[in-house]
């Protein structure tokens, strides 16, 4: 009949145990008259009226892309078409990038990227799950010596999904104990029937709902195909759910792809990117460099246990290297760990979160190589890189090395350079094949879950080092025009000095040619594309963390546990009251003491923090504004953090409803600090 399906998407709770949610939330209604929906959106679309928003409501925003995509949409002009992105690498593209596998073998020597002669290797058996569960927070699982309610802590806060990636960890290490004839941990389901533990597991959990088919169906035929907004044509933009979790919601399109796609053609890829556009919680955007390193250190136990589950889904063989013991370069800059350099730098610089040597030399890059015709592509000479190598090492740290005598080109290939001979991957050795592995994911939304989870299991180092590094990357695209450099071109270069290292062996250069290096190069486009929204907490792991928080305290959950036999007597405040909050002052020297604000359904951050800027610095009784040299006045740059309750510390964005934020953790207090000193890469 020529029908199709639509996916719909209801509303959510304003509550933000996500974990809690039933997947049936997402409804699949079949619609047979396209003509009837025409009508009925122009129906609806009719009867619109100004109203206040619902807490429920969830305010649906185009995600900031990075600054080549504003670039490119501000270059373009109301008559002219739209500017196409290039769909696929040209020969060049392709030249380069084999130029540059062949530049790094040379480099590091045949034998070096001979995955026989690695100095990294592969756990061994039992080993290998029983550092997962470590890094997972879940070596209490198989500790003799501790209680149960120590273990049901992390478990109470997983979906379904997760904690069946959780059990399979442990039936493989069970079974690798066996063989060595040792005796077996405690299975997770004798933790998961415990009275304590039945009162705490999310509903999802304990739901049969969900399918356990593979994901071998949606291999052959993706997702893509059943959504509408992909059929015929390639989208231009792509909704990013971050609610529920990642590993959910690829259970979810099992359950679609085996729906009858009768009359539905297969879309074809076309290598264009869209742009993602992410549904904005009520709570607003949590970016990594907001929370407390003791939550970051909870989310990346929870990202783990998502992306393990994701993998299993999407049937990506993935096994995590370590790096062996090597000898360490003696050097003061290239060839040395991360840690290290960093070690040195702060005590030079005490804030700053990438090597100072990286962040001159990006500074210098974009200061006179973003324009440079060619750049990152056309080699330095070799002779010179030597030289500058040796002068860099012996004189950097003197402040005696002139950056005038340097050309662009050569600079670039010092930046490569530092990046390869890095002891181990700036991508870790753990995750670096997981990386390479996102290429063989036919969805893009997939593409971006399994990053986004990578890059927060990425240490601190690493992580702002790669994210410094993008940044720099995108403005060299933002600049294709002058410097002939797009998107494919930089991705093709990049990604071999990325996903290329001696101490990790790799796929990357095998098979055909053509198919691998345009894998690899589209991973690599998608960090430098998405680089914004990759590098955010999504807000099912914030729940997450909220609920691992609560969950923390052995009081909290007796209290828990006496709640359900019998109901709390207290007075609980009406839901149409509007409650005030007694704000903390910690501003510097500046300002130290309290305010008031009160809370309503609109109110915001930022006009919390329009009233402090008004009734504390900008005042004319209480003016703290330090005059420029130009004669205006500056004021520090503050933000409101919440902290306790639920959470460590969180800097809240400008667009959290601080309503939403009350009800959500009421025992957390509220102060308003200034802002630290936000760096390159942070």
């Amino acid at each position: 009949m020529g029908g199709r399906e639509k996916v719909e998407l209801s509303r959510m709770e304003p509550k933000m145990h996500f974990s809690h949610l039933r997947l049936n939330n997402f409804k699949l209604r079949l619609d047979h008259n396209p003509t009837c929906e025409k009508k009925r959106m122009k129906k609806t679309s009719s009867k619109k009226k100004a109203r206040d928003p619902s807490p429920t409501e969830m305010s649906v925003e185009p995600w900031a892309s990075p600054q080549d995509q504003a670039a490119a949409e501000h270059a373009r002009s109301k008559n002219s078409p739209p500017a196409q992105e290039q769909e696929q690498p040209d020969k060049l593209c392709l030249e380069s990038f084999w130029s540059e596998v062949e530049t790094i073998r040379q480099g590091c020597g045949e034998a070096d990227l001979d995955p026989t002669r690695r100095d990294s290797r592969q756990s061994e058996e039992g080993e290998q799950e029983e550092q997962w569960l470590a890094d997972a927070g879940l070596s209490t699982l198989i500790s003799e010596d501790s209680e149960d309610v120590d273990k049901a802590v992390l478990l109470s806060t997983l979906t379904r999904t997760q904690a069946e990636a959780v059990q399979r960890r442990l039936d493989s290490y069970t079974l690798s104990r066996r063989k060595k004839n040792k005796l077996p941990p405690r299975d997770v389901r004798d933790i998961f029937s415990s009275p304590i533990t039945q009162a705490l597991l999310p509903e999802s959990q304990n739901s049969k709902d969900l399918p356990q088919k593979s994901m071998a169906s949606v291999a052959k035929m993706p997702f893509s195909a059943v959504s509408p907004e992909h059929q015929r044509a390639a989208p231009k933009e792509e909704f990013l759910i971050t609610d529920i979790a990642y590993c959910e919601q690829a259970v979810i399109f099992i359950k679609q792809a085996n729906f009858p796609l009768n009359n539905i053609p297969y879309r074809k890829e076309d290598g264009t990117l869209p742009r993602v556009i992410c549904p904005k919680c009520r709570l607003g955007v949590t970016r990594i460099q907001d929370l407390s390193h003791a939550d970051m250190k909870k989310v990346r136990q929870l990202a783990l246990i998502d992306m393990t589950a994701l993998c299993d889904l999407l049937e990506l063989e993935v096994k995590r290297h370590k790096t062996g013991k090597r000898k360490i370069a003696e050097s003061t800059l290239f060839g040395v760990p991360l840690s290290t350099l960093l070690e040195t730098d702060q005590k030079i610089r005490p804030n700053t979160s990438i090597p100072l040597f990286l962040h001159t030399l990006l500074s210098f890059l974009e200061k006179k190589g973003v324009d440079s015709e060619g750049i990152l592509r056309v080699p330095g000479s070799q002779s010179r890189i030597k030289l500058l190598q040796q002068n860099l090492e012996a004189n950097f740290y003197r402040s005696r090395f002139n950056w005038d005598e340097v050309s662009p080109n050569d600079a670039a290939a010092l930046l490569k350079k530092f990046i390869r001979e890095l002891p181990d991957p700036l991508l870790t050795a753990e995750y670096l094949n997981t990386f390479s592995a996102v290429r063989d994911i036919t969805e893009l939304r997939q593409k971006l879950h399994m990053l986004n989870l990578l890059i927060l299991l990425l240490p601190e180092p690493n992580r702002s080092t790669l994210k410094a590094l993008l940044e720099f990357l995108s403005k060299v695209v933002s600049r294709e025009k002058k410097n002939r450099m797009n998107l494919w071109a930089v991705a093709t270069i990049m990604a071999p000095n990325l996903f290329l290292h001696k101490a990790v062996p790799s796929r990357l250069t095998d098979g055909a040619e053509k198919g691998q290096a345009e894998k690899a190069a589209d991973v690599m486009r998608l960090l430098i594309r998405y680089q914004d929204l990759l590098w955010t907490v999504p807000n099912f792991l914030m729940s997450q963390v909220r609920r691992l928080n609560e969950n923390s305290n052995r009081r909290y959950q007796f209290k828990n546990l006496l709640r359900k036999i019998q109901p709390d007597s207290r007075e609980k405040p009406e839901k149409n009251s509007e409650p005030r909050r007694t704000i903390k002052i910690q501003v510097g020297d500046l300002v130290n003491g309290t305010m008031e604000f009160q809370l309503n359904i609109n109110c915001r951050t930022s006009d919390l923090l329009a009233q402090f800027y008004r009734q504390f610095l900008r005042s004319p009784e209480n003016g703290k504004g330090k005059m420029r040299r130009n004669g205006s006045v500056g004021y520090p740059d503050c933000a409101l953090y919440e902290v306790g309750g639920n959470i460590g510390e969180h800097c809240l964005d400008t667009e959290t409803h601080l309503l939403d934020l009350y009800n959500s953790n009421p025992g957390g207090e509220w102060v308003i600090k200034t802002k630290p000193n936000g760096g390159r890469g942070q």
